[in-house]
């Protein structure tokens, strides 16, 4: 399974239902994913232009494109991002393959 790293900047009204009855959302997200079938890894508040950080696995990139468009369209997050992972072999593995690709950068 690939890794992703989901980013989400909550609303005023989402940090206002926080305030008021606080809850471990990831807890309650956690069921959607898995039908999606994937895993939260991690999760953390982060300080700055997201609020929070998610690190899931997904069987593949539609069902983490899904979960990232079920989340958006469900109103808490101002913005949202879903960033793929890769493991460092697996970076590793691209720079090797990049450097067999034949491309050169336009001339000029």
């Amino acid at each position: 399974m690939a890794y992703y790293m989901l980013l989400g900047a909550y609303t005023s009204e989402a940090w206002a239902a926080q305030l008021k009855d606080p809850k471990n959302r990831v807890d309650a997200v956690r069921p959607a994913f898995e039908k999606l079938g994937g895993k939260i890894e991690q999760a953390f508040f982060t300080f700055g232009e997201y609020d929070i950080l998610v690190i899931a696995q997904f069987p593949d990139s539609v069902s983490a494109a899904a979960i990232s468009i079920a989340i958006a369209g469900g109103g808490a997050f101002k913005s949202a991002k879903t960033i793929p992972l890769l493991s460092i072999d697996e970076g590793l593995q691209a720079l090797k393959k990049a450097s067999t690709s034949g491309y050169r950068p336009p001339a000029g």
